[in-house]
């Protein structure tokens, strides 16, 4: 593996420096560093961040490889600046078992533009009737530590209550998809004045809300760990905020579109706009982004939920629901968090890079930008503002709600253990 010297870069937002790369690992770093034979990146005036990490992607492989495939999702994810995604466990077969999870793992593997880390099902089927082989799936070679019904809410207090107590044996994170279903039966869009005037079925809040309480008092029960995943009213924000300062271990994470966009889309009824848990209002929004940036939401996770054509153009109510998202999940955090204040770039790289490896544990990555670390890193374009063209995305779909919008920053490159998988904004 050839040398690769990134001269000036501002390692997380940081004065400039140099970094050089030596064998998948950094070898050091400095100013006015040289190295005969290595390729040259000019890097001045853009970032560099540890590779971006995602806990919340869908690969939709085995079984919906019309969506997405894992080479075409991690080749997403690499154009993204990611350099590991954790797969949720809502495929065909679903991921409820040892030798589906492995299956995951080994096309990560062989595919190469990313790693990828299988989510477990915590229940078989996703039914939520009986728990899945989550002790088989941690011992496999996928090593499975985070479970997740994700795209259905473990709704059951007993086997919810049974799964937390199952994973504390090997450290591992049960990651709740809040959603009481007797409370969305019907429910279209947010329950609000929108779906009022519009007339669609309305998705409240406290459905939300009252999962996560009654999720952070379990895990504080039984002293384990739950991860909320897309948290997204205010609501919730209080219910986290309230749970961390009792110390009971619950992370949170907020998606890009749930820090930018509102219930004020839906009155286009343009289906890419229909997404699970459903757009809020910006009341909402505002809570989200301050969450954020105080630390009471942990991570940005992109749900990267990718749909065929024929799934997304179509009436309202027959559409599915989900958003791509793992190509401009970054520019939606620039646009939301760094330019309005909120975040500086070293707290991009705690919410996108560290914490989601850190509740995953996804080892090597989110690590410093130091020597003897490994290279998994991303090189980001601040300065470039541009329109988002799906036409242009690595991902098989193009379910995006940002097609035509103007977006800032543009990831230029990615390594993954100091090979490049995209430069100058193309993939190897």
């Amino acid at each position: 593996m050839s040398k690769i010297l990134i001269r000036g870069a501002k390692v997380l937002g940081g004065e400039p420096q140099d970094v050089l790369i030596d064998g998948g690992t950094i070898a050091e770093v400095g100013t006015g560093l040289s190295a005969d034979g290595a390729e040259v990146v000019e890097a001045e005036g853009k970032v560099l961040l540890p590779g971006l990490v995602d806990l919340h992607t869908h690969l939709r492989e085995p079984g919906r490889e019309d969506s997405e495939t894992v080479l075409t999702g991690t080749r997403a994810a690499a154009s993204g600046g990611y350099t590991t995604v954790f797969a949720m466990a809502n495929t065909f077969p679903v991921a409820d078992t040892a030798g589906v999870v492995e299956q995951v793992w080994r096309l990560g593997q062989e595919h190469g533009y990313c790693d990828v880390q299988p989510i477990g099902a915590v229940t078989v089927g996703l039914e939520g009737r009986k728990l899945a082989e989550l002790g088989a799936m941690h011992e496999s070679a996928a090593g499975v530590t985070v479970f997740s019904d994700d795209g259905k809410c473990v709704h059951d207090a007993v086997i919810m209550r049974r799964a937390l107590e199952y994973v504390k044996a090997f450290g591992g994170v049960v990651a709740q998809h809040a959603q009481e279903p007797r409370l969305t039966e019907g429910a279209e869009m947010n329950e609000g004045i929108v779906s009022a005037e519009l007339g669609l079925g309305g998705w409240p809040a406290v459905a939300e809300e009252s999962i996560i309480a009654r999720d952070v008092l379990l895990a504080d029960h039984v002293d384990s760990r739950v991860h909320i995943c897309h948290l997204s009213t205010a609501g919730s924000v209080e219910i986290v905020r309230w749970a961390k300062s009792r110390g009971i271990a619950v992370t949170a994470e907020v998606t890009p579109h749930h820090l930018l966009l509102t219930d004020e889309l839906v009155r286009t009824y343009n289906p890419v706009y229909k997404v699970n848990p459903p757009l809020r209002t910006e009341r909402d929004v505002l809570a989200l982004r301050e969450a954020l940036a105080d630390g009471t939401i942990d991570i940005v996770a992109t749900d990267h939920a990718p749909h065929p054509h024929e799934d997304k153009d179509c009436e309202w109510a027959a559409a599915a629901m989900g958003m791509v998202g793992l190509e401009t999940a970054l520019s939606v955090v620039q646009e939301t968090m760094v330019d309005t204040g909120l975040l500086d770039w070293a707290g991009v790289a705690d919410r996108m890079s560290v914490k989601p490896a850190q509740i995953g544990q996804a080892a090597g990555h989110g690590r410093p930008v130091s020597a003897g670390e490994p290279a998994n890193l991303t090189l980001v374009d601040t300065a470039y503002r541009g329109l988002v063209e799906p036409a242009g995305f690595a991902s098989r779909s193009r379910n995006t709600p940002y097609e035509g919008r103007e977006l800032p920053g543009r990831v230029t490159h990615t390594w993954l253990r100091g090979k490049a998988t995209l430069v100058d904004g193309k993939l190897t």
